[in-house]
């Protein structure tokens, strides 16, 4: 049974997996807003109804990340070594994924395209805002869960808006680097070293509350 399932999962990911990656293809060709669900769906070679079993939303397909960072800070904080705060399980979580060129991290050759598609796309853009408000209330959570506090005190929410509002600065200021053509790995590189002293800030700030 723990066989079969397994199987199950693998295939369903698989599944979820092309679809988000056909519908990426031909976002980035012809533009978010000039392609359908029905399209995608015959592309993939599944059915509508499918694509909304794995996808609810028809920006989801583009921004098909959001679960996999979560799963990935959630694990950061819970499963951090003794004596290590959250702040700094998450601040090495995402210096990691930066030297690692893990695809969350942003910062890879063709990124222009997928940022451009965003920019283009007022849908995209709302959903991307939403995605943002929805991470960091993860993040309050499990600093709430850390904390042994509820998720409504301040200090958690605070934690949370700061952690997000510091990779956010960092992002988009790696972004419109880019978009300006300066040298991926020069942009890379100083995206480290800034991405390390927000973090770094934002845990002494925390600390003082």
């Amino acid at each position: 049974m723990t066989e079969r399932l397994g199987l199950r999962e693998r295939k369903k990911r698989q599944t979820r997996s092309l679809i988000s990656d056909v519908a990426s293809g031909l976002f980035m060709q012809r533009g978010f807003d000039n392609v359908t669900v029905a399209e995608v769906a015959e592309a993939a070679g599944v059915s509508t109804k499918t694509v909304f079993n794995y996808f609810p939303r028809k920006e989801d397909l583009f921004l098909d990340r959001f679960p996999e960072a979560v799963e990935l800070v959630t694990r950061a904080v819970r499963e951090r070594a003794e004596g290590e705060t959250p702040l700094a399980a998450l601040r090495r979580l995402f210096l990691g994924m930066l030297r690692e060129g893990h695809p969350l991290g942003g910062i890879a050759p063709g990124y222009q395209v997928f940022w451009q598609v965003i920019l283009d796309s007022p849908a995209l853009r709302a959903r991307a805002r939403e995605l943002v408000e929805e991470f960091e209330g993860v993040l309050a959570g499990l600093f709430a869960e850390a904390a042994g506090t509820g998720r409504a005190e301040p200090a958690p929410r605070l934690a949370a808006a700061l952690v997000v509002a510091a990779y956010r600065a960092v992002y988009i200021t790696s972004i419109d680097r880019i978009r300006a053509g300066d040298p991926m790995q020069d942009v890379l590189a100083d995206r480290i070293a800034l991405l390390d002293r927000a973090l770094e800030a934002v845990e002494r700030a925390v600390a003082a509350f």
